[in-house]
């Protein structure tokens, strides 16, 4: 008899659980994922989209042309990788190298995973939807948001075929945050001074 294979999860060690109060901001303040699939064929397919994380459900949309959501087997498990700002971390921005030399380089960031089962949405008023709360989304921090409605409509519809909507009913989610939290209070700000001076903002980065 085969071994069970072992329960899909994201490595998470204890110190680097992002906070649950914090997931769904992550998540809202990304707005992109890379939505993994799985097609009949067993071969995997990879879309980089624009996602929204309404209730328990995500959607997005990928393009007409893209093939990847012809593979998709509706009710099929899915994963949407949701990724933050990234950065390597150099052992020379540590305290605690002066002091003993233990340390080696790392790399610092923040993912979320959503599982759940897949489904295809090729309907035309549901990608319309779709799209308008997406642009309202980004659009309304603006000083004069730009609407769907502000295009002609026949425009808008001629836009809007080549695309084709998609909804994960996420499952289970898995956050992690990897900001140097189990390193000493002089070695965390070490590697914000370090960012810092190499031009990348640290307060994403490092755990304040």
């Amino acid at each position: 008899m085969s071994p069970k294979p072992a329960e899909a999860q994201l490595y998470v060690p204890r110190f680097n659980v992002m906070a649950p109060d914090d997931v769904r901001p992550f998540v809202d303040a990304v707005a992109t994922a890379q939505l993994v699939t799985v097609g009949a064929d067993g071969l995997p397919d990879a879309t980089f989209l624009p996602v929204m994380w309404e209730g328990e459900r995500l959607v997005g949309h990928l393009a007409r042309a893209n093939a990847h959501w012809r593979r998709i087997v509706d009710g099929s498990p899915a994963l949407a990788i949701v990724t933050g700002p990234d950065t390597y971390v150099s052992p020379s921005w540590y305290a605690t190298k002066a002091e003993h030399g233990k340390v080696v380089p790392t790399w610092n960031y923040s993912v979320v995973h959503l599982r759940g089962r897949i489904r295809v949405h090729d309907d035309a008023e549901w990608v319309r939807a779709l799209v308008t709360r997406l642009t309202d989304r980004h659009e309304q921090p603006r000083d004069e948001p730009w609407e769907v409605t502000d295009a002609p409509s026949d425009y808008v519809d001629k836009n809007l075929r080549p695309i084709v909507g998609v909804e994960l009913e996420v499952e289970s989610v898995e956050a992690k945050a990897k900001l140097s939290q189990n390193r000493s209070d002089e070695d965390r700000s070490g590697v914000a001074a370090g960012l810092a001076a190499d031009g990348v903002d640290p307060s994403s980065l490092v755990q304040q």
